[in-house]
């Protein structure tokens, strides 16, 4: 809140690089766009729907992000909302989703997250991307279909089994039902994908209550290989907060 603000008295700043002038200058929004692609971690989750994202978790976009969810840099949700338009408009060509409607269905965040912060940083992102693919002409709805039961522990530093034990039962269907779905293809989202429990525990009571998602987007990825990969885990991992 107070970042916030900070911006409506002193010049702005690019979050991504300091650039005086904007909120995000236009090298760093271009990074956030340019690379939309298929990012599941790896081993993903059983249940974890194809999941896409707009680029790493690393450089500007790490910083991006910190700033919006944890700063208080609110300003930056349209910026990242294009991004993750970008990713659904991608995503879904590439599956041949073709111009039906979609429903962007964001994961519920923690309310007391939610009250610390001052406002739901991921539904504001859905928001921000569903009114960015509308004025693309395409057909898109924010629906907050899910809620948190209860709550869960820092997942850091639990592996893969203690993060499924941890998130088990974790989120419900609010009291409205899945009704609002229609027959629109359902997209997860999300600010980060790093283990991708959160997503595929989310997918999970999705498809439990009828309505299954054909994809997970997010704005950035975080690069998580399994133990025998003997590729680089890249930059920001070790920071990234585990979803």
């Amino acid at each position: 809140m107070l970042a916030a603000l900070v911006d409506l008295i002193l010049p702005a700043r690019c979050a991504g690089c300091g650039e005086a002038g904007s909120t995000a200058c236009r090298s760093c929004i271009a990074e956030l766009v340019r690379a939309p692609a298929a990012r599941s971690p790896e081993p993903a989750p059983p249940g974890l729907p194809p999941c896409w994202s707009a680029t790493g978790y690393d450089g500007a976009a790490r910083r991006m992000v910190l700033a919006y969810k944890e700063r208080g840099r609110t300003a930056l949700a349209p910026v990242l909302g294009t991004s993750l338009a970008a990713v659904a408009v991608a995503a879904l060509a590439a599956v041949g989703g073709g111009r039906g409607p979609m429903a962007l269905v964001p994961v519920p965040s923690a309310r007391a997250a939610s009250r610390r912060r001052g406002h739901d940083p991921v539904r504001a992102l859905a928001s921000a991307a569903a009114a960015r693919l509308r004025e693309s002409g395409l057909r898109a709805t924010v629906t907050p279909v899910l809620r948190q039961e209860r709550r869960v522990a820092d997942q850091a530093g639990l592996g893969s089994a203690q993060r499924a034990r941890n998130l088990s039962g974790a989120f419900g269907v609010v009291g409205g039902g899945l009704g609002p779905l229609g027959h629109a293809r359902v997209l997860l989202v999300d600010d980060i994908v790093t283990t991708g429990a959160t997503l595929a525990e989310a997918a999970r009571v999705l498809s439990a209550a009828g309505a299954p998602a054909a994809l997970a987007i997010t704005v950035a990825a975080t690069s998580r290989r399994s133990a025998t990969s003997n590729r680089p885990s890249g930059t920001g991992r070790t920071a990234a907060p585990r979803r």
